[in-house]
């Protein structure tokens, strides 16, 4: 099957008008929001409405994080660039106006992807409109999602949930988490599930909103769960335990979402470059594709590296996606875009930052800005080690207990 990775004709609309968006409506309240850490951005509102008005008109397929998922029908031989191609390309432009404030959008959490991942068709509908964060990481883990101890005990109609879990995106915003929880200890990665648990649910709490380097438009909570009781219903997919699958149906919400993530950095990189470029033509540095880099001065020669770095990491990405649009198994791409595009991302906007000097170092200039926001995309999702591992095991065909 020949892949393309061109943007495809039926999408480019969609991502005009993303990009649009992201010059007109996110680049003027990036500072804003920034310098007003865990203040709302209410003009996201707005936005949100044009999003929902363009899904249910069917012309946004997969405009955002919302947007992904694997319900396509396999198709004897047919390419496919559906949602999770839209999707990624789309983020990408939203992310080269603002990466906090596309971690802001209604509806566009995380724990959308998550259910958009693992949700049979009955819930998929009953959560359709909803604002999902995701909950994963705790106090006594980051990487090995394997760890978790938050834990769901089923009594009678309903799972038990307690626990606590950190670095929750939108926790505070959201309509409810995506909460990942074991059913049993002792039956290992097995027993590890994800759960609706919506907003208002007695026994959960939000204790606090984080500081951060980056991103700070974007919410970031501590969340516990005393007992609260959840829907046996609000389980995403099976609840039986298959030990022979291990966690592989929580585990396929990251297939999904890492190249996302790629997507975050793509675009946040991209929009670094833009604007170095333009810096660097205006001290009279002038970049010159028709030569070899070795011709040309230092500076020029260091934005044509990072470029071809930026086009890796690009490719990996919509490989990615392309993959999962096509029901191809794509879990070695997706930490592969991960990983590139994450690493890219951090290099690409602090190199950009050096090549502008003091006006890199500057708030006068979003560069700054832009280096602080991209850190983020090479560690959540799974760390550039994580993915570095993960990457390993896939190639040499090793579990995860053979090769740690």
């Amino acid at each position: 099957m020949a892949i393309n990775l061109e943007v495809p004709r039926k999408h480019r609309v969609v991502i005009e008008q993303a990009h649009q968006v992201a010059m007109n409506m996110l680049r003027p309240i990036s500072r804003k929001y920034d310098a007003a850490e865990h203040a709302y951005p209410k003009e996201l509102d707005m936005l949100a409405a044009m999003i929902d008005g363009l899904a249910e008109s069917g012309a946004s397929e997969g405009a955002g994080a919302a947007g992904v998922g694997r319900e396509e029908t396999a198709d004897s031989g047919k390419v496919k660039n559906g949602s999770n191609m839209a999707s990624v390309a789309t983020i990408a432009e939203m992310c080269w106006g603002d990466t906090g404030l596309l971690l802001s959008m209604p509806r566009q959490g995380l724990g959308n992807s998550a259910i958009a991942s693992v949700a049979d068709a009955e819930q998929q509908e009953r959560f359709r409109g909803m604002w999902a964060s995701m909950a994963i990481t705790e106090p006594s883990f980051g990487s090995d999602s394997a760890a978790i101890t938050t834990t769901a005990v089923l009594d009678g109609d309903h799972y038990v949930i307690n626990g606590e879990k950190i670095f929750v995106t939108s926790g505070e915003r959201s309509d409810a988490v995506v909460v990942w929880a074991t059913l049993d200890k002792a039956l290992g990665r097995a027993a590890i599930k994800s759960f609706v648990v919506e907003k208002g649910t007695p026994g959960v709490t939000v204790e606090r909103l984080e500081e951060k380097l980056g991103i700070r438009a974007s919410d970031t909570a501590v969340i516990t769960f005393t007992d609260a009781r959840v829907p046996k219903e609000n389980l995403l997919g099976s609840p039986e335990v298959n030990v022979e699958q291990g966690f592989a149906g929580a585990m396929a919400t990251f297939d999904n979402t890492r190249p996302l993530v790629a997507a975050m950095a793509v675009g946040c990189a991209r929009a670094a470059l833009d604007l170095t470029r333009d810096l660097l033509a205006r001290a009279g540095v002038e970049v010159d594709y028709d030569r070899p880099a070795q011709l040309q001065s230092a500076a020029a020669a260091t934005f044509l590296q990072l470029e071809s770095d930026w086009e890796a990491g690009r490719l990996l990405m919509m490989q990615a996606a392309w993959m999962a649009d096509n029901r191809k198994p794509n879990s070695l791409e997706a930490s592969m875009a991960k990983a590139k595009a994450g690493r890219v991302g951090s290099d690409v906007t602090l190199s950009c930052v050096e090549l502008c000097a003091s006006i890199g170092y500057s708030e006068g200039e979003l560069l700054e800005k832009w280096s602080r926001d991209s850190k983020i995309l090479d560690i959540f999702e799974g760390t550039q080690q994580i993915q570095q591992l993960i990457i390993a095991r896939r190639v040499l065909g090793l579990s995860s207990a053979e090769l740690k």
